[in-house]
């Protein structure tokens, strides 16, 4: 059974920062890719950014290159986003996901396995 946790949501203010967390059990996160994957009201889910092979393959979508960054504790089984220069139209549900195999998908429907999301409100 895959189980993962997000943490480190909040309320922050326009151009601050947060870092989320997102642990595994279940499941060793180095043998596969990992994705963090945002909803806003009213809209759909989209890809925010993956990593894959321990963290040697990294992709983001183009709304936050340059200001978030995605990385891997290999020995803490943890994935984590780093959140800078947060904008208002960053808020959002984010969620983390896995999936089977270490292709590193930016289609939320490849993924098979989600946490429950952490809210993130940035202020303006």
């Amino acid at each position: 059974q895959v189980e993962l946790v997000e943490s480190g949501g909040g309320l922050v203010q326009a151009g601050g920062s947060l870092t989320l967390s997102c642990a595994a059990s279940g499941r060793s996160f180095s043998n596969y890719a990992v994705g963090w994957f945002r909803q806003a009201p009213g809209k759909e889910r989209e890809f925010v950014a993956v990593l894959s092979w321990r963290g040697a393959v990294k992709n983001y979508a183009d709304s936050v290159k340059g200001r978030f960054t995605i990385s891997i504790d290999n020995a803490k089984n943890t994935v984590y986003l780093q959140m800078n220069s947060l904008k208002a139209e960053d808020t959002a549900v984010y969620y983390c996901a896995t999936r089977g195999t270490t292709i590193a998908s930016t289609r939320h429907y490849d993924y098979a396995y989600w946490g429950q999301g952490t809210q993130v409100t940035v202020s303006s």
